[in-house]
């Protein structure tokens, strides 16, 4: 259980949960995607949008293991509106597949909720060959967003509702490379370190979430797209440091967030109308918070978006 309990000017604290911050809130009629759905803070996050009556589209590497979250959460809420699809952040080529095969059913999109991420994870290359933190975490998400987004433009300006991209980045983000996005070693073995990729990665998403905002605005679109830090929450993210892991999971029930605490923010940010017209923003603990100095870097947030294209549409 989180100790601190102070509440910030939302009126909601580290303590809040994702049902706590929607409480009273009427989602009926809206249909979101949530990456990563398929355990932890995703699986909170389909629950409690369900709960609050939106049609959740699950996109999950393992069909398997989302049906049977899918099955838990209709035995719980039996009117509950959830699709599963596949979807590998680790592969253009499936994540191609998935926008593809979600445009074809001629769904609306109103929340896009980027959640899914791995956490300091060894050198490994994606099946793209791009450094497996920065093309699951950043670079899937980036292909995603931009392949659904026409989508949401359209359910934005039809349903004359704002739509919403929520983008899961960490507090972590502010321990990164000293030049903040290694562009020219995105996939050198030989410098990786682990920790700082992950932070590289974390802060590629404030960057993405904050240049998206940019050109949204410019395009007059109302559609907002905000970062935020879930929380320190007892997940499966360190399952590659079994050590650490270990020591997490006996001393993490004191002091660290359960999945319903660490899915609040998530929630408030989809769904809250205190939220409502606020983009390019970082949040944290359901509530306004402040990124680093190279999160906030315009020019640094341009070079990624065009770095992104590169990998993503190479022609």
């Amino acid at each position: 259980m989180w100790p601190f309990g102070w509440k910030g000017p939302s009126g909601f604290s580290p303590r809040s949960t994702a049902e706590h911050v929607t409480q009273g809130i009427d989602a009926t009629g809206l249909t979101a995607i949530v990456t990563g759905a398929s355990s932890g803070i995703g699986a909170e996050t389909t629950r409690v949008l369900a709960l609050r009556g939106a049609h959740v589209v699950m996109a999950v590497r393992n069909v398997e293991s989302g049906g049977k979250v899918k099955d838990e959460i209709l035995k719980a809420i039996p009117t509950a509106k959830i699709d599963v699809m596949q979807l590998d952040l680790n592969s253009m080529e499936s994540v191609r597949k998935f926008a593809s095969e979600f445009i074809s059913l001629s769904l609306p999109l109103n929340i896009l909720i980027n959640n899914a991420g791995i956490m300091a994870a060894p050198f490994m290359l994606s099946q793209d060959n791009i450094e497996m933190q920065f093309a699951t975490n950043h670079v899937g998400h980036f292909l995603l967003t931009d392949l659904v987004l026409d989508t949401m433009k359209k359910t934005a300006r039809e349903s004359d509702r704002e739509g919403r991209i929520v983008i899961l980045s960490s507090e972590a983000h502010r321990f990164t490379y000293s030049e903040g996005i290694r562009f020219d070693k995105i996939n050198d073995e030989s410098g990786y370190n682990s920790i700082w990729a992950y932070g590289q990665s974390k802060l590629a998403n404030v960057l993405h979430a904050n240049e998206l905002t940019r050109r949204l605005k410019e395009e007059g679109v109302n559609i907002t797209a905000n970062s935020l830090h879930p929380g320190a929450i007892m997940t499966n993210l360190l399952r590659f440091h079994s050590v650490i892991n270990s020591v997490v999971t006996v001393v993490g029930r004191f002091v660290l967030k359960n999945v319903h605490q660490g899915a609040a923010t998530t929630c408030y940010v989809a769904l809250h109308p205190q939220v409502k017209g606020v983009s390019g923003e970082y949040f944290a603990d359901s509530n306004l918070s402040k990124a680093s100095s190279l999160a906030k870097d315009v020019e640094l947030a341009k070079k990624l978006w065009d770095f992104s294209l590169s990998l993503t549409n190479p022609k």
